[in-house]
């Protein structure tokens, strides 16, 4: 099944739990990253509150690239990781195809640099506010997130040890 909506700017976006439905090298990767029982997110620079993501980069598979973008951006060691879909953004000058992966953080470590982000935010639930909340960034305030959280609790992901 897929879900089309429009993102913040008015962008159409097209989400599905498929098996990579939309590429199978996509240049960007989300990661909703969960770390002892609660959700373990980065607070990026300009844009404020979110999940680390990325780009993917040359030579490098999109699960790789989810790994190294939540330890870049939050010192978080995945412990596990699974993807769990991909979305395509038809943009005003570019498409843009993602994968959604859900990881389970092991351990967080402090670190010198976070790069563009300030770091871990960690919390023990997602507000029903999201998206009118600007403390986060506009990638959270979307139906990609409100679909891929359905998608985690429908499979039983976030429970898992």
């Amino acid at each position: 099944m897929q879900h089309t909506f429009k993102d913040y700017y008015r962008n159409e976006v097209t989400l599905s739990f498929a098996d990579h439905p939309f590429s199978q090298s996509p240049k960007h990767v989300w990661v909703i990253c969960h770390y002892h029982h609660k959700w373990l997110l980065t607070r990026h620079k300009e844009r404020g509150l979110e999940f680390p993501g990325g780009k993917v980069e040359k030579d490098e598979a999109a699960r790789d690239a989810a790994i190294r973008e939540v330890k870049e951006e939050t010192g978080g060691t995945v412990a596990s990781i699974r993807y769990i879909g991909q979305y395509i953004v038809a943009g005003k000058t570019e498409t843009i195809v993602k994968n959604i992966y859900f990881a389970d953080i092991g351990e967080l470590a402090e670190q010198e640099t976070y790069y563009e982000t300030e770091g871990p935010f960690v919390l023990a639930h997602l507000p029903r506010n999201v998206k009118s909340d600007k403390r986060y960034s506009f990638i959270m305030k979307d139906d990609v997130l409100t679909h891929a959280i359905a998608f985690i609790k429908r499979k039983g992901l976030r429970n898992r040890p």
